[in-house]
């Protein structure tokens, strides 16, 4: 009886709050029913769910200051989300909370071809970009594997890279100017139309800050003109470390490729059982995509340069496209590579670290020990121009236990990169699933420093609330796991 007048004072305590969001928004955009709103209790890292109290999609600026101005008046913490591909549980919600979605505000509202920039809203799908202006011969550098449908919304959050952040760099790098609604519910236009502005750099302090200083609704975006030339390179390798030392060298000599991609032999016969590009050598310990643009005659002699420095390291096989079909057949198996690894696996868990490419043959043979001392394979994919690893660690959540281990041995990794000189994340944020270990890069004046920032922004801490930063009570939730940086590998297995 007790428990049935909980749940009834809980339930009249929402109905005026959900009158509020439906005369705001409109009954259609307001999400409430139980069964509609389990599509929303988790992002791609499907591991962590939780079914949101309520769910609004708002379409314009206006409806989502509407809306956060409601979640401040009435004391609710509230989550935005995008197209819910995230992989670090950055758009997980809150049981109590509200889930603030911008998936219907999908339009982009300019084009300006003789500024190159475009102006998007937040629910635009990163590809849809460069398929509006590649007909004019431009593009928009930033391309995650998810780019077919991942919005722009989820990239500003995270910072965002891809194939070609090597050289172009990551989202950070692209935008120059955001309207957002503050946790408050105010609408600010910060940055400018041109790439460097006087002051603050408020643009910067926002791309990257995992929804926890406000929502951005409109988002400026450099675009790139198309290059005169562009190859891929395909060199295969006896094991991953040769194919580790050729990335380093390659940099050293002073070649800076648009990108730079490995996989392992676990990666590759996953991805040539789904895929089946035909292009990669099941055998092959490891494979390298470089890709070379620019002018013509300087493509040329790179590819050159590139292929020589990977016969120098024991490359096996070098096949190199300069056609576009053949391009795309090359990068295929490597955009697939993640759902590609489902082939092979009930189930897997993704981690996101970055290490210094001189490191990078010294940790692939770390993680390869780690994986033969915990019992669970581990399939690599990354970034390996800037050091930035994708380890996939494959398990079945059907057995007890297995996912608890996994998340030490994500841990491990983690722990691996950083005593390297590295980071905890690439491009995938922290999220909920790794800000129990930002101690281990971070020490408390960081972390204080960090959340000074925060509190400007977000006094009442509504905003995307326990992500990012380690919290008592979400690190102490977790099962099994230590104080960041009291743990040595030995001790987990």
């Amino acid at each position: 009886m007790i428990l049935k007048n909980l749940l009834a004072g809980e339930k009249s305590r929402w109905k005026p709050i959900i009158r509020e969001f439906e005369q705001a928004l409109g009954k259609t955009n307001v999400v409430q029913r139980k069964d509609e709103l389990l599509t929303y209790e988790c992002d791609g890292l499907a591991a962590y769910r939780q079914r949101p109290a309520l769910v609004v999609l708002p379409r314009s600026t206006e409806e989502v200051a509407a809306a956060v101005e409601i979640c401040d008046r009435n004391n609710l913490p509230w989550v935005a989300r995008g197209a819910g591909t995230g992989l670090s549980g950055g758009a997980l919600p809150l049981s109590e909370g509200v889930l603030i979605v911008t998936a219907k505000m999908s339009r982009i509202l300019e084009v300006d071809l003789e500024n190159q920039r475009v102006v998007v809203q937040p629910g635009v799908i990163n590809n849809w970009v460069t398929q509006t202006v590649s007909g004019a011969g431009f593009y928009y550098a930033p391309d995650p594997s998810s780019q077919i449908i991942c919005s722009i919304g989820g990239n500003v959050a995270e910072n965002s890279g891809g194939v070609h952040c090597l050289k172009y760099g990551v989202t950070t790098n692209h935008v120059l100017a955001l309207k957002i609604v503050t946790p408050e519910g105010e609408i600010l236009d910060i940055g400018g139309q041109v790439p460097e502005m006087p002051g603050y750099d408020l643009a910067g302090v926002f791309v990257g800050s995992e929804g926890t200083l406000g929502i951005a609704t409109e988002i400026t975006l450099r675009i790139l003109k198309t290059p005169e030339s562009i190859s891929v390179l395909l060199a295969d390798f006896p094991n991953i470390e040769t194919a580790g030392k050729a990335v380093t060298e390659i940099i050293r000599a002073g070649v800076i490729p648009a990108g730079m991609e490995m996989m392992d032999n676990l990666s590759i016969n996953a991805v040539e059982d789904v895929v089946g590009t035909g292009c990669y050598p099941r055998d092959a310990g490891a494979i390298l995509l470089v890709e070379l643009d620019g002018l013509a005659v300087e493509v040329t002699g790179n590819i050159e340069r590139v292929a020589g420095i990977c016969r120098q390291n024991e490359a096996r096989n070098i096949t190199t496209a300069e056609d576009s079909e053949t391009r795309l057949k090359f990068w295929k198996g490597r955009k697939a590579a993640f759902a590609a690894a489902g082939h092979i696996s009930p189930n897997y868990f993704v981690q996101d670290g970055v290490v210094p490419r001189t490191q990078l043959a010294k940790v692939l043979r770390e993680i390869e020990e780690l994986s033969a001392r915990s019992g669970y394979q581990i399939a690599n994919v990354f970034h390996a121009g800037d050091g930035n690893l994708h380890p996939l660690i494959l398990y079945d959540e059907a057995i007890p236990g297995a996912f608890a281990e996994v998340e030490k041995v994500g841990e491990e990794i983690l722990r691996l990169c950083v005593e390297a000189g590295g980071s905890l994340s690439g491009e995938h944020g922290i999220g909920a699933d790794k800000n129990c270990y930002m101690p281990q890069m971070f020490n408390e004046t960081d972390l204080e420093t960090m959340q000074l920032v925060r509190s400007a922004f977000n006094p009442k801490g509504l905003a995307n609330p326990e992500k990012l930063f380690p919290t008592p009570r979400t690190c102490g939730e977790r099962a099994n796991v230590q104080i960041p940086g009291q743990m040595k590998g030995a001790e987990l297995f």
